[in-house]
């Protein structure tokens, strides 16, 4: 994989998905893994901490019992998130990141800018809210 300044930021006018936009997006992915993994592991660590249930009154153990319920869905929705950015790091290495999984057009560099986990193009996203939309309201 090709080296990349740490100012580098994908130009339309490259190639897309030339080998630097590659560099430039695992980077990316990388580095958010490696910042969800350390919160993790900060909120995992602080809540084996503040374990003094067995002192409370049984309000504060609901309420307790309940921020811990709380964070673990978040923890759980980002482990969920990781398999995502590993998915994504997968398909930079298998040559098909960046293309759309439904339609296989580029997906678009300023969209995996701002979400660089999306599978799908615009239009595809569109089209699949709309499909959960309108299943949703049946």
């Amino acid at each position: 994989m090709v080296k990349i300044s740490k100012t580098y930021v994908p130009n339309l006018k490259e190639k897309y998905m030339c080998e630097k936009h590659k560099a430039f997006f695992k980077k990316k992915l990388t580095e958010w893994k490696t910042e969800i993994v350390r919160a993790n592991n900060e909120a995992l660590y602080n809540n084996s901490l503040d374990d003094n249930s067995a002192s409370a009154d049984i309000v504060d153990q609901a309420s307790s019992y309940t921020e811990k319920n709380v964070e673990m869905r978040a923890i759980n929705r980002q482990i969920k998130l990781i398999a995502k950015i590993d998915q994504a790091v997968k398909k930079i290495q298998d040559d098909t990141y960046g293309y759309c999984e439904e339609t296989g057009e580029p997906i678009g560099i300023k969209r995996l800018i701002a979400r660089p986990i999306a599978t799908l193009c615009i239009a595809a996203q569109e089209k699949h809210e709309k499909e959960e939309k309108v299943y949703a309201d049946l």
